[in-house]
């Protein structure tokens, strides 16, 4: 007979539910080491048929280690989860290790596509990016406010331009200087960092044929190439290029019940990071990009009925679907059949 297992996964203990022939036969914790559970289950349920856990900060490492033992490991939705580990009177690890391994039972839960090591390393690294340059900006705003409070207004200027002129409005004041320049040393070696991030980013990107496909819309640079791939990996993991942008959240809600039926704003759900860039891209589009094409004529129109945060919004979306397309086709950016 079969065994189906439920795993609850923390950072350092492991709840674990083993069912078979619709009863529970065993359940304990274990440590957090793949390893570890896998020599467990190994021991209590050698003819297991699904091993199923949440997503989850550890997932990623779970999942790939876990078939690498030779489990049969399955990521399903947590959203999803939780409507039927809500169920239970009590919430602890032991409950939704339990209800987790009834789901694998059974058989009713949606499967999560667990991204490669590759394309995490490479969201790492757009991750990281991204993290210095917020934090950047968030020291020099940070400068900014603390040296307005004593009449020292900095003008607008990023870059060298931003020291040279911290470093002459401090000249005369060396109480203040004690404090500020420390954050002004921060603030240029988190730039530095920033920049070498993105030198390995627009490096890998050029040797990546997608990214230089991608790259050719307007608009869209090394980042969002990159992101996007990462993201998507396999061209062949959506049936149609219509179903990127939903799975990116950026179709609306729809409500519908008795004589009542709307549409309301976007999803918002999956990957929040590649959504932000598609939006800035179609901002490039509508506003900065002096590229022809049918896709910024198409969204020209549409901003003229419905306002611009909305076309932009709209024209996101047909954007992951046009670079869906264009991955699966191996053409380039055509700029008279963009909106077809």
């Amino acid at each position: 007979m079969t065994e189906y297992i439920g795993l609850d996964v923390s950072m350092k203990e492991t709840a674990i539910s083993i069912r078979r022939a619709g009863r529970r036969i065993w359940r304990g914790k274990c440590a957090s080491d793949p390893a570890a559970i896998a020599e467990l289950i190994r021991t209590r349920a050698p003819s297991a048929e699904r091993l199923v856990f949440e997503t989850g900060p550890l997932s990623v490492w779970f999942y790939h280690a876990l078939r690498a033992e030779g489990l049969p490991a399955i990521c399903v939705d947590a959203r999803h989860a939780k409507a039927v580990l809500d169920m239970a009177a009590n919430k602890t690890d032991a409950n939704d290790a339990d209800g987790l391994a009834h789901l694998a039972e059974v058989g009713f839960f949606r499967e999560v596509r667990v991204k490669a090591f590759d394309s995490m390393l490479s969201r790492t690294l757009v991750a990281a990016r991204t993290k210095l340059m917020r934090t950047t900006l968030d020291v020099a705003n940070q400068i900014r406010g603390l040296m307005k409070t004593f009449g020292l207004i900095v003008p607008c200027s990023m870059g060298g331009k931003f020291e040279v002129h911290i470093r002459s409005l401090l000249a005369d004041n060396a109480g203040l200087s004690r404090i500020i320049l420390p954050l002004l040393e921060a603030w240029r070696s988190l730039r530095l960092q920033a920049a070498r991030l993105g030198k390995q980013l627009l490096a890998e990107a050029r040797r990546n044929q997608q990214c230089q496909l991608l790259m050719s819309i307007p608009g869209v640079g090394a980042i969002t190439a990159t992101a996007y791939i990462t993201a998507v990996e396999d061209p062949a993991n959506f049936k149609r290029s219509r179903s990127v942008g939903a799975w990116l959240g950026l179709t609306t809600r729809r409500y519908q019940s008795g004589e009542v039926d709307y549409d309301g704003h976007i999803f918002r759900r999956g990957d929040t990071h590649v959504r932000s860039l598609l939006y800035e891209a179609a901002v490039v589009i509508l506003t900065r990009s002096r590229a022809d094409s049918d896709l910024r004529k198409w969204g020209t129109k549409l901003r003229e009925k419905i306002g611009f945060k909305r076309s932009a919004v709209a024209v996101a979306r047909k954007l992951a679907v046009i670079m869906h397309a264009m991955l699966r086709s191996g053409e380039p950016f055509n700029r008279a059949t963009a909106t077809t």
